[in-house]
């Protein structure tokens, strides 16, 4: 009969997943398991290395981060892309006598399972689709119907009222509170309508388009927001309106999720195309984190106007905290 340790060593070496301890000092101690697709490197190679020869810049560091939290008592459940294949990775603290002293983390491919959820995703772009159309429809009505027959019945009240004004001084001052009202409904309406309409930009080009959406969201937000853009951008059509929707989305998302108190909307225009980057100060979170983060129907919507402008979204921390989503051609580092 096998020896017990012995047995244990050969099922997570010649298992399908991959496991592997890393110390206080971020040092891989053990590594076991189908490591080359995850890492590119062979369990010899990695074993011993610190963590930044085992992951390269930007995720050395998001690997930090999420050792402090695992290090702090914390097990994570993260879903990680490597070119074509998708891992999930559990991470969690290993005690001895009730002292987290070092890190564990087991990854397991799940890349066969990615069909169902592109197919679910396909549905929801499908229905968020469907979605843009009935609200194109529906700002249309009210912008040509509504819209102008309320302002042809100002008009008409406007009419009455003057000639009402030497006779009848008292119809005359009530028409005009009536008018008063009527306005304000006329200016609510075509409100709602460029809210409802995906093709603001069409109408006014992306700088007043951003701008209407700064304006309106300082009136419900007690933060600062700040845009910064040159007053005279000039991007393609297509690819400006796709821009205009990825930062509503985030400035939405920075307001209802962040809890932050600045949101700062910056795009600027290179030979390569657009860059869009929303910044907040808020709490930040790891974008790679299936507990905390849902991939909710914002984050949908971004990847779905990227898509179709030829753009990727990328979410990522600022050094300084909070979040950083940003939006580019694929090609533009």
């Amino acid at each position: 009969m096998a020896d017990d340790a012995s047995l244990l060593e050969a099922f997570v070496e010649q298992g399908p997943a991959c496991y592997w301890i890393v110390d206080s000092r971020h040092v891989v101690c053990q590594i076991y398991g189908n490591c080359i697709s995850l890492f590119g490197k062979s369990s010899h190679q990695l074993r011993g290395q610190p963590l930044e020869r085992v992951f390269d810049g930007v995720l050395a560091e998001a690997w930090k981060a999420r050792l402090a939290r695992v290090f702090g008592g914390e097990t994570l459940l993260l879903r990680e892309r490597r070119g074509e294949s998708v891992w999930y990775i559990s991470a969690f603290p290993i005690r001895r006598e009730q002292e987290i002293v070092y890190a564990g983390a087991l990854a397991r491919e799940i890349t066969p399972w990615g069909t169902a959820e592109q197919e679910l995703r396909h549905t929801v772009l499908s229905a968020l689709k469907a979605q843009e159309f009935e609200r194109k429809m529906a700002s249309q009505f009210l912008h040509d119907s509504v819209g102008q027959n309320l302002t042809a019945l100002g008009l008409q009240l406007d009419l009455v009222r003057m000639d009402l004004g030497a006779t009848a001084p008292e119809s005359s001052a009530r028409l005009a509170e009536i008018q008063k009202v009527l306005e304000t409904m006329m200016e609510q309406v075509r409100e709602y309508s460029y809210e409802l309409n995906p093709s603001i930009v069409e109408r006014a080009g992306l700088r007043p388009a951003l701008d209407r959406l700064v304006s309106r969201v300082r009136s419900r937000y007690n933060g600062t927001v700040r845009l910064l853009a040159d007053p005279s951008l000039k991007i393609d059509l297509k690819i400006a309106t796709a821009v205009y929707h990825i930062a509503q989305e985030a400035v939405e998302n920075a307001v209802e999720h962040a809890g932050c108190s600045a949101i700062e909307i910056a795009i600027k225009s290179t030979r390569k195309g657009p860059i869009l980057e929303v910044r907040d100060n808020g709490c930040g979170f790891d974008p790679e984190d299936v507990v905390r983060v849902r991939r909710g129907l914002g984050l949908l919507s971004m990847e779905h106007y990227a898509a179709q402008a030829g753009l990727e979204v990328s979410i990522s921390r600022n050094p300084d905290g909070g979040t950083k989503i940003r939006a580019a051609a694929t090609d533009i580092p």
